[in-house]
């Protein structure tokens, strides 16, 4: 596979990796490898940060094994699962870097397109994103993702790039800006866009998974749709309005169509059918709008509520011994 070319001899200060986890025993050491190959040629020092967001298998006990033998790698496990969206907050909370790259821990995500993106950073660039083709997806998924960027992008003001994911490098004002959002429900795609800032995007071939099942179902992947479109924006709120107004005008006009038929024609069977259709599709409506407004409550009740994004059970910084007579990692010398 080619990857856009970068330079060797330009390289960053020091550069962070996060890395969220959710059951990923199976790639973590062949992870640490290449991360451990690739980030010596790009950074005068470097930080892994691997986030454990409630993994059922063996992730934790083989990630604490690697912050305990690689003093370059920093370990955080959530006390339980909290989702990717805090994994990836607690993960940049911790990164010392000048630089941050976030990336997936199932080998999707190319370490070797690494050097690319610390080139393009050094442009001047304070986002570097990694956007990967769709090459060998299943066609429905292809057009299920499709859609929902086209709809994305009708309701709010940042538009998201088709392809682009979370695979990408900031530089540190981004990073600050996007630990200074507080906000509960995160949608990290819209919040890369929102903050702004000089941007560039690199292009690289779809990879599959070795090894390991994707947690990403169907299901999960409308779930966060629907998170995405309805916390970063109030649109949807617009839309049920008038989608009640033209409700209204079609009902006034039916209202009117039975008034001139009576005039011309005279009084007609009982519409039992069209009666019993009304009703159902004014009550549909009338449920679909509730459900919408009900959602936008049910975030505002966990705004206020200000519980913490996540909880840590361990963070290997603290509660392992440091290693002696090795260079620390990043943003410690």
């Amino acid at each position: 596979m080619v990857y856009p070319p970068a330079t060797p001899a330009r390289r960053c200060r020091s550069l962070s990796v996060v890395v969220p986890c959710y059951n990923e025993e199976a790639n973590l050491e062949e992870l640490h490898r290449r991360l451990s190959a690739t980030l010596p040629e790009v950074a005068d020092s470097w930080q892994i940060v691997l986030v454990n967001d409630g993994s059922a298998d063996r992730t934790e006990e083989i990630a604490l094994g690697l912050a305990r033998r690689d003093p370059f790698v920093q370990f955080l496990s959530l006390s339980r699962n909290f989702g990717k969206e805090a994994a990836m907050l607690a993960g940049l909370e911790h990164a010392r870097g000048d630089a941050v790259v976030i990336m997936d821990g199932d080998l999707q995500h190319p370490v070797e397109m690494i050097p690319a993106l610390v080139s393009r950073h050094l442009d001047g660039f304070d986002q570097v994103i990694a956007r990967r083709d769709r090459k060998d997806d299943p066609k429905l998924r292809t057009a299920l993702s499709r859609a929902f960027y086209r709809v994305f992008n009708t309701l709010i003001d940042v538009p998201l790039n088709d392809g682009s994911g979370d695979f990408r490098l900031l530089s540190r004002r981004a990073v600050d800006a996007l630990i200074a959002m507080r906000e509960t429900n995160r949608f990290s795609k819209g919040l890369f866009s929102w903050i702004g800032f000089p941007s560039a995007m690199i292009e690289y071939e779809n990879v599959q998974r070795d090894a390991g099942q994707s947690s990403w179902t169907m299901h999960k992947l409308f779930e966060y749709a629907l998170d995405g479109i309805l916390s970063f924006n109030t649109k949807p709120l617009r839309v049920a309005i008038w989608i009640g107004l033209w409700m209204v005008g079609l009902m006034l006009a039916y209202v009117v169509w039975l008034i001139i038929g009576v005039a011309v024609f005279g009084v007609q069977a009982p519409g039992y059918v069209t009666t019993i259709a009304a009703l159902v599709a004014l009550s549909g409506m009338q449920l679909i709008v509730l459900g919408v407004i009900g959602e936008y409550v049910g975030r505002i009740y966990s705004e206020v509520k200000r519980r913490p994004a996540y909880l840590l059970r361990i963070d290997s910084a603290q509660d392992l011994p440091p290693a002696s007579g090795v260079p620390g990692p990043a943003g410690q010398g």
